[in-house]
């Protein structure tokens, strides 16, 4: 079957306007700063998820001047949970470039919007589309699945060239008149479709309005597109966490390395063994006070990464004397900066979403 473009965005443009998502607080609004902030909240991450820390950030930074001005550890706060932190080292950072290269105004087209940091193609040609009218498609994991499958496009989208094909087909179906209407329903209307229908198991092809053009479907064999030959490799890594307190009740949190897992963000020391856990509390107490701390294995749990698994092993330790001492070496590497901290300093401070739950279920 040969794929026929005529009438492709005709069909989905009245299909969004009464079947598709009408109710996304980012929807009705045509300011840069809410459109981008939630396209990247929304990378890799589910819509239901990103709608409360959505509203969050806008109450607390309504505008990117906000942001901007705001601390590092207060943006890294607000997004613990949400994961992939790199996301919001990079919002931070673009807000600061928008507002010293761009006087707080976003750029208007995606070629500019793409230079900005943390701001890919996808996420530049959804920016230009929804706010600018601009004729640019876009192609996250939603939309190539849907254009994959309608265009039976099969070949490797892990090799670069077989990528640049696909965004030349997809610009080829853009609307190309009354842009700054057709291109934000377009540009929605595609999203859309990826979320509802052309899910990635078992698409619903009868509630799609181009089933009947779409390659995939004529196969018989919609999941198998898109092809993409590389995949991730998982692996298992064990972390062990000292969870220390002082007799006054705080914990010892250092900040992760600026690279890695959790960058940047507070953390307990961080051991790749019990033993080395253990010897490093040795060596670091027991000869000066033999009766220094009490330590207690807690339950061991999973936390799922993209691209590995996190074993985590906590382990509490309480000092018996005194408010504990007043800087303990960094398991992460000699001198590593930290503090003691109490339960109302933390927080405002950026923690991974398993270490922030687990201190609230240890109650300190």
């Amino acid at each position: 079957m040969k794929f026929q473009t005529k009438g492709f965005a005709e069909r989905v443009l009245r299909w969004q306007a009464t079947h598709g998502r009408q109710h996304l607080p980012w929807q009705h609004t045509r300011d840069p700063y809410r459109v981008w902030l939630s396209e990247i909240m929304l990378q890799q991450t589910q819509v239901t998820t990103v709608l409360g820390y959505y509203a969050r950030f806008l109450e607390r930074f309504p505008h990117v001047q906000a942001l901007a001005e705001a601390a590092p550890d207060e943006v890294m706060a607000l997004w613990s949970g949400l994961g992939y932190y790199s996301r919001a080292r990079n919002l931070h950072r673009c807000a600061q470039q928008v507002v010293a290269q761009w006087g707080g105004t976003f750029p208007c087209t995606a070629e500019e919007l793409a230079r900005l940091p943390g701001i890919g193609r996808s996420t530049a040609g959804a920016i230009a589309a929804f706010c600018f009218g601009q004729r640019v498609p876009i192609l996250d994991a939603n939309v190539r699945r849907v254009l994959t499958r309608v265009l039976g496009f099969d070949a490797d989208l892990a090799r670069a060239h077989n990528e640049q094909r696909l965004w030349l087909q997809a610009e080829a179906l853009l609307p190309r008149t009354d842009l700054q209407t057709t291109m934000p329903r377009y540009t929605q209307a595609l999203m859309d479709l990826g979320a509802g229908p052309c899910a990635p198991r078992n698409p619903a092809c009868s509630q799609c309005p181009v089933a009947d053009l779409c390659t995939a479907r004529h196969e018989g064999a919609p999941e198998r597109y898109p092809v993409k030959t590389r995949k991730l490799t998982r692996r298992a890594q064990p972390w062990w966490l000292l969870v220390l307190h002082d007799a006054a009740g705080r914990v010892w949190l250092e900040r992760r390395p600026q690279r890695g897992i959790w960058a940047g963000l507070h953390c307990v020391p961080v051991f790749s063994s019990r033993d080395e856990l253990f010897a490093w509390l040795q060596t670091r107490f027991s000869a000066e006070h033999p009766s220094a701390f009490t330590a207690r294995e807690l339950a061991p749990f999973v936390h799922v990464l993209t691209h590995r698994d996190l074993h985590l092993h906590p382990v509490r330790v309480d000092l018996a004397q005194g408010p504990g001492c007043k800087a303990v070496p960094g398991a992460l590497g000699a001198g590593s900066a930290g503090a003691w901290v109490g339960t109302p300093e933390r927080a405002a401070l950026g923690l991974p979403a398993p270490l922030r739950k687990l201190l609230a279920e240890l109650a300190v």
